[in-house]
């Protein structure tokens, strides 16, 4: 009965095709679930007034550069008295502002919810605005180190301000700090802007994140410090592959008072043709960057769940349809207005491209961009850049008022100026008395409900059906719970035996709520199938079917069917697999592709019972070729990452085996490059195989016994890696012109041709380092 139900909710479905078989669900049948109490939900009487208070006693330890933390430095800050830790915050136990989130805690049942709840709803009857004032700061540096006082940036005549963002961008360009992100600029930068912060107060350093070259730096005045709380950093790579650090954003993310704030520093993709480029990182940041809350129950908070954001950086947007000479007559002119007119920014944001919903101010100072380093002259050198607003500051929310904004042409370290914005932004602060006041009222009120009522919602849609999954395409379908009468509290839970509330490939967002009586919540169903999935939806072990259990406490189960169809791709697919396929993945039956699949990897000596394999897979050949012929000597190969819309025709080529349709569709050779590397990664059993791993390490330096290694892979995985080794040779003939060295692509190569078993586990720097020694003998030496 159930199966027809889900066949009748998917007409799209082939009736040819079996039904799903939700073999789990026997299991389930015969358990009758209880609503086993939890911690988060189960109902605590009380009013819990000092549990509920948002100014707590915790302190806040500030844990710097996250990957550069270790346990015995922890354990040294955490021992120093209060009078020695001035970049110790306090933090709050619990916040009641988080007017995005009022959602269930680990802590607290159903009453304290719904107590959290009315506190938002009532915030303006014990809080009130109070102005703050806050210096924005941005400067892309160049790879320089600091060789002026900043002082002229920070603090010339301004009053102290109580907040500090600042943020910078190629704080250090060299390999070394893009690969292995390690590097002395980040002391070198901390300590001069410390000291050339205003010398009328004393400040606290709150926190410090760094990708790579992008470095954000919070700052209060100590006499704030105790009202700093839930400070958070995170950071999102946009780089090749999405993830690579040498372009993205970094984030501070905390609670000021009763309003939480975000500062996002951004370093967005370069070159004057590459705005879309500029908006998907945008998009990317604002979709990936997720913080954690104090609950680590709770769903992690997005951007754009803060009452006020302040974005800052090198968002790279040029100015466009103008000759450079034209540009440098208008600044000379000082006809800003006119050049505005020509920016990309103020394009894509009318556009409604990015920055929705945010705010600039008037640009009154020249382009920032591009100086001769160390003086105010444009850029004399051969490529001669035409000047630009690289550096931008923007804002959102409420009671914001900009008092500056400007560029500082005293400073002449790097081949951008410095830009800053004052800010005063009205933050809310608690009346203690009324704030003890409203919520004796609230909890008095709660007393009189009548806990006996059983919750109960209506779900808009119950049965979801995904059409036609393609690697690494995001599919998502909605629906809304309607609650009732009774406020109630929702979440997804685990299956018998289960360890997540659904398969990898599917996310519910949100996947715990709080509802109050009446009110109307939407769920997104969100299905991504990556690398870590592929292989299994290829061979049809796993296949996209589903079942979601919407609980509610004190209240019922509610089943959601998802099913769905998975077109296999190449993405995913073992080396000998692919080498076996001599027509496209899409144009075989399911069933051989998951014969093929299966196939154990040593499968060399039974060779006969299979059609004539090709030596290397033709997918890799597409890809390569297609770079041989059109990206030999093309700058920043495989360091500048492609469009997302080119990669997903790049991947429908590859498994529709239409090689004329890529050379018509033409796509970049960053996205090819990058397809290429997306492929590797994607590879279930790595071009040099999970057995040869550490032998590959231990004759790292030495190339006779290294390649005695190559020699022992099977067939396939041997000719791919003499295939790709030889066409990175080619590359690098060409090195005067694409500018890459064996050092640059044994960083990148190193990593995705040997792969730790392990697998996720973080590899130490030595080990690194050693694959990547392994890689550039092989680049150095003929074959």
């Amino acid at each position: 009965m159930f199966l027809q139900e889900v066949s009748r909710a998917c007409p799209g479905l082939d009736p040819a095709t079996s039904d799903p078989e939700f073999q789990w669900l026997s299991r389930y049948r015969c358990t009758r679930l209880e609503p086993s109490p939890r911690g988060w939900n189960s109902a605590l009487g009380g009013s819990h007034l000092d549990s509920l208070r948002p100014n707590g006693k915790g302190l806040f330890v500030d844990q710097s550069s996250r990957a550069q933390d270790k346990p015995e430095n922890l354990l040294a800050r955490q021992n120093k008295s209060k009078s020695e830790i001035t970049d110790m915050v306090r933090s709050s136990t619990i916040t009641v502002s988080d007017k995005a989130h009022i959602l269930s805690m680990q802590k607290f049942g159903l009453r304290d919810t719904l107590v959290k709840s009315h506190l938002v709803q009532k915030e303006e009857d014990y809080t009130y605005i109070q102005n703050f004032r806050f210096f924005v700061g941005t400067y892309n540096v160049n790879g320089q180190s600091p060789k002026e006082c900043l002082r002229p940036w920070l603090s010339h005549g301004i009053q102290a301000p109580d907040v500090y963002c600042i943020g910078f961008q190629e704080l250090d360009l060299s390999k070394e700090a893009f690969f292995f992100h390690d590097t002395p600029k980040e002391e070198e930068w901390f300590k001069a802007v410390s000291e050339s912060l205003h010398p009328d107060a004393k400040y606290a350093k709150v926190k410090l994140i760094r990708l790579v070259g992008i470095m954000l730096l919070l700052y209060v005045k100590q006499e704030h410090a105790a009202h700093i709380s839930e400070v958070e950093a995170e950071t999102v790579g946009t780089g090749v592959m999405g993830r690579m650090g040498n372009k993205g954003g970094v984030a501070i993310r905390f609670q000021f008072h009763n309003t939480s704030v975000c500062v996002v520093n951004s370093h967005l993709a370069a070159h004057t043709e590459e705005y879309e480029r500029r908006n998907q990182d945008y998009r990317d940041i604002c979709s990936r960057m997720q913080f954690c809350q104090v609950d680590a129950s709770l769903p992690p908070l997005t951007i754009s769940k803060h009452d006020v954001i302040l974005w800052l950086g090198d968002l790279n947007y040029r100015i466009e349809e103008l000759d450079v000479e034209k540009v440098k007559k208008l600044i000379e002119e000082k006809a800003f207005q006119t050049l505005y007119e020509y920016d990309q920014l103020k394009t894509q944001v009318a556009a409604k491209a990015v920055f929705e919903g945010f705010t600039e101010g008037e640009l009154t100072f020249q382009p920032t961009y591009k100086y001769d380093t160390g003086s105010d002259e444009w850029d004399t050198s051969e490529k001669c850049r035409a000047p630009a607003w690289c550096d931008r500051i923007l804002w959102k929310g409420k009671n914001i008022t900009q008092l500056s904004y400007q560029s500082h042409m005293a400073l002449k370290t790097s081949d951008h100026k410095p830009v800053s914005s004052v800010f005063d932004i009205g933050v809310r602060v608690i009346n203690e008395e009324l704030y003890r006041k409203t919520l004796e009222e609230i909890v008095r009120s709660l007393d009189k409900m009548e806990n006996a009522n059983i919750p109960s919602v209506s779900l808009s849609k119950r049965e979801f059906c995904f059409q036609d999954v393609k690697y690494m395409q995001l599919q998502v379908e909605s629906f809304k719970i309607h609650n009732g009468q009774v406020p109630c509290q929702f979440e997804f839970i685990n299956k018998p035996d289960e360890d997540s509330y659904c398969k990898q490939w599917l996310n519910a967002n949100p996947s715990r709520g709080f509802l109050l009586p009446d009110s109307v919540v939407e769920i997104e169903l969100e299905l991504f199938v990556n690398k870590t999935m592929a292989t299994k939806l290829n061979s049809g072990e796993d296949k996209i079917e589903d079942i979601l259990v919407l609980h509610l406490d004190r209240g019922k189960d509610y089943f959601l069917s998802v099913s769905g169809n998975y077109l296999p791709s190449c993405f995913g697919s073992p080396i000998h697999t692919l080498c076996y396929m001599r027509e496209p993945i899409l144009d075989l039956p399911l069933e051989t592709i998951r014969e093929l699949t299966l196939m154990p990897l040593w499968i060399e000596g039974d060779g006969s019972q299979l059609e004539n394999p090709m030596e290397i897979p033709k997918e890799l050949w597409m890809m390569v070729d297609y770079l041989y012929r059109n990206a030999i000597q093309q700058e920043d190969l495989f360091q500048q990452p492609g469009l997302r819309s080119e990669f997903e025709q790049i991947r429908d080529c590859l498994d529709t085996g239409m090689i004329d349709t890529l050379d018509t569709l033409s796509p970049s050779n960053h996205s090819v490059a990058e397809a290429l590397l997306l492929f590797l990664e994607s590879l279930p059993e790595p071009v040099v195989c999970y057995s040869a791993y550490h032998n590959c390490l231990e004759c790292s330096g030495n190339y006779t016994a290294s390649k005695q290694v190559i020699s022992t892979l099977p067939t396939f995985h041997k000719n791919v890696f003499h295939y790709l080794l030889a066409f990175l040779q080619e590359l690098l003939k060409n090195s005067e012109k694409n500018h890459l060295d064996e050092n640059i692509l044994a960083s990148i190569f190193g990593s995705l041709l040997l792969r730790n078993p392990a697998g996720h586990q973080k590899l130490e720097m030595t080990e690194k380092k050693k694959a990547q020694e392994f890689i550039h003998q092989f680049l150095c030496n003929s074959p």
